[in-house]
């Protein structure tokens, strides 16, 4: 596949903005500078940030084991998202496909965008329709969004499904692994020399606790995130964004004692909730959070806010009638969550 077929045309002749940072990288000290507007009086964020973020991709590299020119960061993994729709679809004329039961921005950018959506619905077992999707796609069809683990489900999705979908979907496919860290499926990127057409999005929002400082990364093959940088924001990660990035990413123990400590009370929490009279079945789940079917979901969602808990309603989407989404949270809470539904009639 040649990816830069799939990419629109007035991408591939754009001129970016080159911005001050971006032409002049030096790294001598003491530098004046006086090419970017800036106040002069030093504070600690007088100056704009990388644009390119070198020494946070650095961290990042060595810690996946891929080259820097594998790497995009963006400001939340929903900016990363909605560069790749802008990159590869046309406005009015391509579109996407994504399987519902499934993260809800992939289709609100799209529509922001002006990008068709074409939905197949997971199976019963949350797993891709491969079949089905290959049959609806097209030759406008740009990009799939695989978000495995999935949200709200909590499953990952079959590697032979996968596998299937990279070599025969005919656009690129993308693989959102926010919930990653949960697992003891192993990441995507490992196989991005395989698939020229895979994109694999993480964020330091879920396992890493990071939430706050908005960020999201992309790994791809150097011809797309080469793509993917000259229409970024200049300045798109801001500096204490990717100071504190930095400063967690350097004490990777701290994360996976935390992801350890999450998975011991998510099981904790799951024999719990098979206790509950209302609760019908609890998913198998490969994420920070539990997918229950009740008896009645909005009535129970109702009632736990009186509690002072807050669960996350999602029997709107398709296949999750009735169905509660719980984050697990530290022990007391977790405890909390059990009791007041306990005490629910």
């Amino acid at each position: 596949m040649n990816v830069l077929e799939l990419i629109r045309p007035n991408i591939l002749t754009l001129k970016p903005y080159a911005s001050a940072r971006d032409e002049f990288q030096g790294t001598s000290d003491p530098m004046v500078f006086l090419d970017a507007n800036e106040n002069p009086f030093d504070n600690g964020v007088n100056r704009y940030p990388d644009p390119l973020q070198k020494n946070l991709k650095s961290v990042l590299s060595k810690i996946k084991g891929l080259s820097e020119d594998h790497i995009l960061l963006g400001n939340g993994s929903d900016e990363v998202l909605d560069l790749i729709l802008r990159v590869f679809c046309e406005p009015y004329q391509d579109n996407i496909i994504t399987l519902p039961p499934t993260y809800g921005m992939y289709s609100v950018l799209a529509n922001i965008n002006a990008v068709e959506i074409k939905e197949v619905q997971l199976s019963e077992d949350f797993q891709p329709k491969v079949e089905e999707i290959l049959n609806r796609a097209d030759a406008k069809s740009k990009l799939l969004f695989l978000c495995s683990p999935n949200n709200p489900s909590g499953n990952s999705f079959s590697q032979e499904s996968i596998e299937a979908l990279l070599k025969k979907f005919p656009g690129i496919i993308v693989i959102d692994e926010a919930y990653i860290d949960f697992t003891e499926h192993t990441s995507w990127i490992d196989r991005l020399q395989e698939y020229p057409n895979l994109i694999v999005t993480q964020t330091l929002s879920k396992a890493y606790g990071m939430a706050g400082i908005r960020l999201g990364i992309c790994y791809a093959s150097p011809t797309i995130i080469s793509v993917l940088t000259r229409i970024k924001p200049p300045y798109n990660v801001n500096e204490l964004t990717q100071k504190r990035a930095i400063e967690q990413l350097q004490n990777i123990s701290v994360m996976q004692g935390q992801v350890q400590y999450i998975l011991k009370e998510r099981d904790a929490l799951i024999k719990g909730l098979k206790k509950i009279s209302f609760v019908s079945k609890v998913y198998p789940t490969d994420a920070n959070f539990v997918l229950v079917k009740v008896d009645d979901a909005t009535k129970r969602y109702n009632q736990l806010i009186e509690k002072g808990i807050v669960v996350r309603n999602r029997t709107t989407q398709p296949g999750c009638k009735n169905c509660l989404r719980l984050t697990v949270g530290i022990s007391a809470e977790n405890k909390a969550l059990l009791e007041a539904l306990n005490d629910l009639n």
